[in-house]
């Protein structure tokens, strides 16, 4: 799962990941609030969810503040990964201390950094183990 409001970078991240190999449906959310109906009443359980940070309706931050306030969605256990340009070091630090975010990815516009860090992303979660991994 993807929350990304630019519809360009929608369809470059789309390519690099479908790029590198990953077979698994990604579904794209332009906004927090959508998002959220859709992990509330679908129970379809995403490997992971990248959310940008400046978003409409309701950014990344408190988007993952409501999730961690939910004891529902925390059961989900989906991890959780901001990635976004607005890297700076107290919307980074927030992210750490103010919620349970398991990372926090500055998205570059160079193409093979961005493949590069998805990479590292995506086979880390696969690799990690957490309530929804395969034992």
């Amino acid at each position: 799962m993807i929350i990304e409001d630019d519809i360009d970078d929608q369809e470059i991240l789309a390519k690099v990941i479908k790029g590198i190999g990953v077979k698994n449906e990604i579904i794209f959310f332009t906004d927090c609030c959508d998002a959220e109906t859709f992990l509330k009443a679908n129970s379809k359980q995403p490997f992971i969810i990248l959310c940008d940070i400046n978003l409409p309706r309701m950014n990344g931050l408190e988007f993952k503040k409501r999730l961690d306030s939910d004891s529902e969605m925390r059961k989900k256990s989906i991890p959780f990964i901001f990635f976004s340009t607005a890297a700076t070091k107290p919307i980074v630090t927030e992210a750490f201390t103010k919620m349970t975010a398991q990372g926090f990815f500055q998205k570059s516009h160079k193409m093979e950094e961005l493949r590069h860090a998805l990479t590292i992303i995506l086979e880390y979660w696969k690799l990690c183990k957490h309530p929804n991994a395969d034992f």
